[in-house]
């Protein structure tokens, strides 16, 4: 038998080609180019998107960079025509009659300490009265929410001068007190009431049915579930109530009178010179100063404060 050995034989002209082999680069079809217009035209949208909200804002934003910047100004520049907002003569002469010619380190203790309390006992007591309204069944619930938000018609002046002689007659006048209750009691504690309730609102009635199988009874449903689950609700709550507080000024004009108690928005107005005049640098640098806890509130929880807001519209 004949044993046939079969070689290949490769000629140079072949291997060059297999060598030089490539795979072809994909064609640009019609998807691909108008997937790159898409996201062309969406970052072109974003820009113009975000342009418009800086040139919006500017009226929103240009009186505090105002404020800030004319604080370092002398009072001749304050008033200058035309109007500058960069200071041509720096000068510190209005922070270091901050704290001399009133007691301002006092004053703005006095407004953070009665805000974080006004803050805490609203969590408390707008927390429970909005689930009361949301979850639990008794009568007359819708007509008492309506008659308690008809109270946010009626304009503290209006009430003041009962209030005033209740507090008056017991003996609290010039004290902090009518600054803490009034904010928890009154009117002014109806909006947190219905951020609260509209979120307990939407929460599924599944949870408290699950929580009653556990033997949870209505406190333990809102202390260990409802209340919990609601942090959009609190932060919103939290930085309207404490922005509400600390900024107070009507009240603390009408019930105190000793410097030492004042709060920060009614101490600034008291910087006047000897002929009753306002220190301008002076009262621009402390409400300088008192920006500063408020944008640190607003800071730390916007985003809960923007999806409590939003939440408020979910049901009703």
């Amino acid at each position: 038998m004949m044993k046939t050995e079969i070689s290949e034989v490769q000629t140079p002209e072949a291997a060059e080609a297999v060598v030089s082999f490539r795979v072809a680069p994909p064609r640009k079809t019609k998807a691909n180019r108008d997937s790159r217009g898409s996201r062309a035209r969406s970052r072109i949208n974003t820009v113009v998107l975000y342009a418009i909200l800086v040139l919006l804002s500017i009226p929103f934003i240009y009186p505090t960079v105002w404020m800030i910047f004319s604080s370092f100004k002398p009072t001749s520049e304050i008033f200058s025509q035309p109007p500058r907002l960069w200071p041509v003569e720096w000068t510190l002469d209005g922070f270091a009659k901050i704290f001399t010619a009133q007691p301002f380190l006092q004053q703005y203790g006095n407004s953070l300490y009665i805000a974080f309390i006004v803050t805490a006992g609203s969590l408390a007591v707008s927390g429970l009265a909005g689930y009361a309204f949301a979850r639990m069944r008794f009568p007359f619930r819708n007509t008492m929410f309506v008659i308690l938000l008809a109270s946010m018609m009626v304009p503290s002046e209006v009430t003041i001068i009962p209030i005033f002689t209740a507090v008056n007659a017991i003996g609290l006048t010039d004290t902090h007190w009518p600054l803490i209750l009034l904010p928890l009691l009154g009117p002014s504690s109806v909006v947190s009431v219905f951020i609260f309730r509209q979120y307990f609102l939407s929460l599924p009635g599944e949870l408290e049915e699950a929580a009653r199988l556990d033997g949870l009874g209505r406190v333990g449903i809102f202390t260990r579930i409802a209340f919990p689950l609601a942090r959009p609700a609190i932060a919103a709550v939290t930085i309207l109530t404490f922005l509400r507080s600390f900024n107070m000024y009507f009240e603390p004009l009408i019930f105190l009178t000793t410097p030492e108690k004042f709060t920060v928005a009614l101490g600034i107005t008291r910087y006047q010179d000897g002929y009753g005049e306002p220190l301008w640098t002076t009262q621009l640098g402390a409400a300088s100063l008192t920006v500063i806890p408020i944008l640190i509130v607003f800071l730390l929880a916007q985003k809960q404060f923007i999806e409590g807001i939003a939440g408020t519209g979910v049901k009703g």
